[in-house]
Parts: C-alpha cells; structure tokens; sequence
C-alpha cells in the first residue's frame, strides 16, 4: 500500500540510532517520529549535537559504518531500511541532500558539470549533452545564467553563494520528491542567505516539493516551513505549526531558544542563554527529562521519569507541565 494514501510521504516511526564509539554503541537519535506530507516543509531545529543532521542522514542512509538503525523509515510506501542496490540508488534521485558547506562536498579538482551530471550520467545513463542542458537551465532556475561557463569552471572559481546555488540545482536534476536541506546557508553571509532561502521557498512550491530544512534559526523555520521539529538530546521535544512556534511554545527549551534570539526592536544589556551546556542522546540522564538539569521550570517530578510526547493544541510536547505551563513559558524567562 503506498504511504501517501494516507497522507505522509514521509514516515519515520520510532527511529532510534546507535554508533560505535571508543568500542560501546551509544545512541545519537531516540525513538524519532514524524512524517512528511508532498509538498510540505518541516523545519528540524536545536542546538548543535541535538540530533538535526544525524537524522537526515539516517533517512537518506548516509549514516558512517558499524550505525545500529532501529525504527522504521519509510518513503512512498517502501521501508528505506531494506533498500539496496539499484532501489537504493532510485530512492537517493528522490530524496536529495543539500549540504551546509559546499566547498567540503564538491569535488575540488573537477569540474562544476562533472560533479552537477554525475548522477544523470552513471545513475540514469543520460548523455553527456543532454545532463548538461539539463543543469544549465536548472543553473538559470537559481539565479545564474551564464550556466555554459559555470559548468567548465573549478570549484574555487566560485563565490559560496554561486556554490551553494550549484549545489541545490544538482539536487534538483534527478527530480526529487523529497529535499534534505542541512543547514544550508551557514556558510554565506547574511544578504546571499536570505537569498538562497528566497530560491528553496520558490523551487519547493513551484515544483510541489516535499523538503526537511534543518537549522539552528528559529526566525528561518518560521519564515519557509509549515510545522516545526524541536529536538534535544536526540529527542523530539516539541513539534508545533511554525506560525504558532514563537507565540505559544508547548516546550520549556523552545521558549528558551526564542528568548535567546537577538531582538533588533528591543534595548537589552545582554543576550538572554539557556544555562549549562547542550547534551548528546548518550548523555541524557536515562530515568529523567533530558532537559531537566537546565529547565528553570523543572519540579521533581520532571527527574522521576522521561517524559513521553503529549499532545496538545494540534502540536505535540515532551513535557509533563505542558498544560501547566501553557501561555506562561515566554513570559516566565523574560520575566
């Protein structure tokens, strides 16, 4: 039966990775669920080491070797976990990967058309000539036009910005139904950042493309993406509608990511900082709220048990004072 029947392109259900580390596994990612539907953009958003790439990667099967997958992953009605060979090269034209920083993910000493028509030339036995056309009207499609010279050009011929373009046309050659989007503007200054996001928001909609866009920016993920996943530790912690994300956080660590947020409109001595520092999934206390020893609303209740997922108000919230706290987060810490 194919997924999308009932909505979801998408599908992760209990997602659980494990990594080999100084000879025990240790788990990055726990129990993650959440699905995509066709043409919809979901922001992954935390602090660093909160699980947002190695998700992504668990999706697309890019995780480093020895990686326990547990859970299940499945796209178009198909279980990715089970994919190989000519499926799994299939699946990977369908769900593309947009890298943070292109200069660490293109090949430096080939040229931009080697590395844009590599997959339509080994993957799908297109021509030469015909990839080429293909890439420089997608070129044009990002802004840039003079796509003949680009394609003969090195990598370091190229402006972050221009690579950055290159990168998303390359991941849109094979058509894809779903985007990866890892942070893909940390790299660039704020001006080419605003418009690569401007180029991804059109592409998605014209195209009817599904995409998971990860970063750090909460501002980002509201402004391109209609449901928003916040994680800690490895968790998914909150999953709300983006519009509604700075407004009323279900989540004591989403308020407090918000009020950490610089405000250009308001005069403050000094940035407001969620105390202690981030935690890995391995590090999380097993039997307690992962976000507990640095929540200011945490009872001792909140170190009794790790809080399951509850929904509330069409979102859902790994809490349990969710209720409690309802439309008192935000003022509570700026308060």
């Amino acid at each position: 039966m194919n997924a999308e029947i009932g909505g979801a392109l998408l599908e992760l259900d209990g997602v659980t990775v494990r990594l080999p580390v100084e000879g025990s596994m240790r788990a990055v990612l726990q129990e993650v669920s959440f699905v995509i539907r066709p043409g919809e953009a979901i922001g992954l958003v935390g602090e660093s080491g909160s699980g947002k790439s190695m998700t992504a990667r668990a999706i697309d099967r890019l995780l480093p070797p020895g990686a326990a997958v547990n859970g299940r992953i499945r796209f178009g009605g198909r279980d990715v976990m089970t994919l190989a060979g000519a499926d799994l090269k299939r699946f990977r034209s369908e769900v593309a990967m947009i890298f943070q920083d292109p200069r660490a993910h293109i090949n430096p000493v080939r040229r931009i058309g080697d590395y844009m028509t590599e997959a339509l030339r080994t993957n799908a036995g297109v021509p030469v000539s015909e990839a080429s056309s293909r890439a420089v009207a997608l070129l044009k499609s990002v802004g840039i036009d003079d796509g003949e010279r680009r394609l003969r050009q090195y990598p370091h011929e190229l402006s972050g910005g221009l690579l950055q373009r290159v990168m998303i046309a390359t991941a849109l050659l094979t058509k894809p139904r779903l985007l990866l989007a890892d942070e893909p503007t940390t790299a660039l200054d704020v001006t080419t950042q605003a418009e690569v996001l401007a180029i991804l928001d059109d592409l998605r909609t014209d195209l009817h493309l599904a995409m998971l866009f990860i970063t750090h920016n909460l501002e980002v993920a509201a402004a391109i993406c209609d449901r928003t996943v916040v994680m800690y530790a490895g968790q998914i912690v909150e999953v709300r509608s983006s519009s509604r994300l700075h407004t009323d956080p279900l989540h004591p660590y989403t308020a407090a990511l918000a009020a950490a947020r610089p405000n250009i409109e308001a005069t403050t001595p000094r940035l407001l900082a969620i105390p202690g520092r981030p935690l890995s999934a391995f590090e999380a206390p097993a039997g307690e709220c992962a976000f507990a020893p640095r929540c200011p609303h945490a009872l001792d209740v909140c170190r009794q048990a790790r809080p399951a997922l509850i929904a509330l108000d069409g979102g859902l919230s790994r809490c349990v004072r969710a209720e409690e706290l309802r439309g008192r987060l935000e003022v509570a810490l700026h308060g």
